[in-house]
């Protein structure tokens, strides 16, 4: 009786194990990529919750509030909460009225009782890649524009 028998080669098994590998790279250099564009949005996310936590203890107080930005030091402040830094590798920018501008890169976000504001906008960027948080001067909305809104 001739029996056969079922099963793998190994030269079959060598191939698997290199196409298993050249998959885990790419994931590897895809994810490591895609970190950086984590680390934007997280804090663009940051910074947009301090523009509105600013916006609420103005109507809470009812009196005018300001979210501070230095684009020089890469810090910003909410309201009276202490300062906070951005991550290394990151840079801020910071796009608002004039009568609000405190130094060359510096500046606030004002917003008034009734949930107005003066505007302006918040970028957070690392080399190509950038975030927008934008203050609405009418409403105060504070929106975060994802890098495909931006084109």
């Amino acid at each position: 009786m001739n029996k056969e028998v079922a099963g793998f080669s190994l030269l079959e098994m060598m191939l698997v194990l290199v196409i298993m590998a050249s998959l885990l790279g790419l994931a590897a250099t895809s994810l490591s990529s895609s970190i950086g564009g984590a680390q934007i949005r997280a804090a663009g996310r940051d910074i947009a919750a301090g523009l509105r936590y600013t916006r609420s203890q103005a109507m809470v107080r009812k009196e005018p509030l300001t979210f501070h930005v230095d684009a020089n030091e890469r810090v910003w402040q909410a309201a009276e909460k202490p300062l906070k830094k951005i991550p290394d590798g990151m840079d801020l920018s910071l796009l608002t009225a004039r009568s609000e501008l405190t130094g060359e890169n510096a500046g606030n976000i004002r917003f008034f009782p009734d949930g107005s504001s003066t505007g302006g906008r918040v970028t957070i960027s690392s080399g190509e890649l950038h975030w927008d948080v934008g203050v609405s001067w009418l409403t105060g909305k504070i929106t975060l524009a994802p890098p495909e809104a931006q084109q």
